[in-house]
């Protein structure tokens, strides 16, 4: 797939990589991460005045109406930096007020950097299936109240509100009975256990106790909105691999022209050259599908989304865990060490790999879609 940046996107991955360069550099990230937050207020900022938070959001409501297409520069960057902060989950976030319609005033705080969400979707018992669901809704439309448990919601101890999903009425997997809400983080009937992932990004089990909650879109018909932004999602996270495959194939390539053994450096010998050919393969065949499904993930057709997103999600991940293996073994045994960026963009990989549907979860959901078994 052909792809050439516009002049103003090309701006924008510029101006972004030179502030990672300069400010968000590794040692910086590690503090941050090591920080009681493992976020930080600067480098928030810093991405609002970017104009990061407004870049999909409407110019109704001060943003800059950019596509998945734009996103996909952003999270690329980003994920070549190993940044940290809340982007990502308050992205998703406005992702389902804009599906859901009706929510301008938070979508203007989203664009001002005012507001951070968290997306409250998975539960203990659902792994990567977003329609099982326990959590429950109770209460009239003006006093609604949701009780459960929602798991690993990604930078939930950081987040100022949450979009949630709670079934209305139906059996615990059927599509049928989703509804989705607005919580507010300090409201009552919230416990929440903030903890940090294996990849330095914070993430939270959030008990819902009668937490009072905002309808969000049509009650009880919340499926399509939350299918629809779940494929958003998964499309920013292919390009935030995208970068992230980029930056560890880039150290790996430095490492093995300068790390000397036998006399020379050791990207003269021709099996380690074959190994790298192998990485820039998988690399280039992840970013193309990863740059359809970012095209694709604005789509009305909701088939072809469904079906370009589950391809890009599940070819990335075989990529990405290909990429992050070869680079940690032609490391070698610093490739593991915490000193070292590799072993952290390997963890990252991980972690997006495992994110709104895995390898596996994605492959299936790519061979259900019509026609998949259509014999001409």
């Amino acid at each position: 797939m052909h792809f050439e940046l516009k002049e103003e996107q090309r701006q924008l991955a510029d101006a972004l990589r030179r502030w990672i360069e300069r400010d968000y550099t590794f040692d910086a990230r590690r503090a941050i991460v090591r920080s009681d937050t493992g976020t930080s207020p600067q480098a928030w900022s810093t991405l609002v005045e970017l104009g990061l938070t407004a870049l999909p959001i409407a110019e109704a409501q001060g943003g800059f109406a950019g596509t998945a297409a734009d996103m996909f520069v952003v999270m690329q960057e980003l994920g070549r930096g190993l940044v940290v902060e809340p982007y990502f989950a308050t992205m998703l976030g406005a992702r389902f007020l804009q599906l859901a319609g009706g929510q301008e005033e938070m979508l203007a705080q989203v664009a001002a950097g005012e507001l951070k969400l968290a997306c409250a979707l998975g539960e203990p018992q659902s792994r990567h299936d977003l329609a099982d669901i326990v959590t429950k809704a109770s209460g009239p439309l003006d006093a609604a109240a949701v009780s459960g448990v929602k798991t690993v919601v990604l930078h939930g101890g950081q987040a100022d509100a949450f979009i949630v999903s709670a079934r209305s009425h139906g059996e615990q997997r059927d599509r049928d009975g989703i509804s989705l809400f607005v919580v507010d983080a300090d409201t009552s009937g919230l416990v929440i256990h903030d903890v940090r992932a294996i990849d330095g990004q914070r993430a939270a089990t959030i008990t819902f106790d009668h937490a009072p909650a905002t309808p969000l879109g049509t009650p009880g018909a919340g499926w399509d909105v939350l299918e629809a932004a779940a494929d958003y999602g998964a499309a920013l996270l292919c390009g935030e691999a995208v970068g992230v495959m980029d930056a560890l194939f880039a150290a790996t390539l430095d490492y093995l022209k300068t790390r000397q053994q036998f006399g020379g450096p050791i990207g003269k010998f021709q099996a380690l050259q074959h190994r790298m050919a192998d990485m820039f393969i998988h690399l280039e065949q992840a970013r193309s599908i990863a740059l359809l499904a970012a095209v694709k993930a604005d789509s009305p057709d909701v088939e072809e989304r469904r079906r370009v997103v589950s391809a890009a999600k599940a070819r990335v991940g075989e990529a990405a865990r290909f990429v992050g293996q070869q680079a940690v073994q032609l490391h070698g045994g610093i490739g593991v060490t915490d000193e070292l960026p590799a072993a952290h963009w390997f963890k990252r990989l991980t972690t997006i790999g495992l994110t709104l549907g895995d390898t596996d979860h994605h492959l299936r959901r790519f061979a259900a879609q019509p026609g998949f078994r259509d014999v001409a």
